[in-house]
């Protein structure tokens, strides 16, 4: 024979639903949609109070990854992202050609002179 009367496994004597009365008055709060490019919606909460300037414009849509905007006509497009540069194609974007030899003529200089073949 099982001892105690609940008829709910695993509730204590007293428990409820918790509500307001247990847990406190509520803040005002206000719902932000936020659009990504895909159409998707994304519902946000703010506290009431908050200033206008601390709600952000752009948020990640959770379900995409995509960037999502107040704006549902005009949602925020996809950054495109840059291809990984190597040090060498910086190296070419701030030098020209006869820049690049005129160093590397230094250079293969400076290295003979020093083995004593220049």
């Amino acid at each position: 024979m099982v001892s105690g009367g609940s008829a709910i496994r695993g509730s204590r004597v007293g428990s409820g639903p918790m509500g307001e009365q247990d847990r406190g008055v509520h803040a005002e709060r206000i719902a932000i949609s936020y659009w990504d490019a895909l159409g998707n919606e994304t519902v946000r909460y703010f506290a009431a109070n908050l200033p206008e300037e601390e709600i952000p414009e752009i948020i990640d849509s959770p379900s995409t990854g995509l960037p999502a905007g107040r704006d549902k006509n005009n949602p925020p497009q996809v950054a495109k992202n840059e291809p990984y540069k190597t040090h060498l194609a910086y190296v070419k974007e701030r030098r020209t050609d006869e820049e690049a030899a005129q160093i590397l003529d230094e250079a293969l200089l400076k290295l003979r002179q020093r083995r004593g073949t220049a």
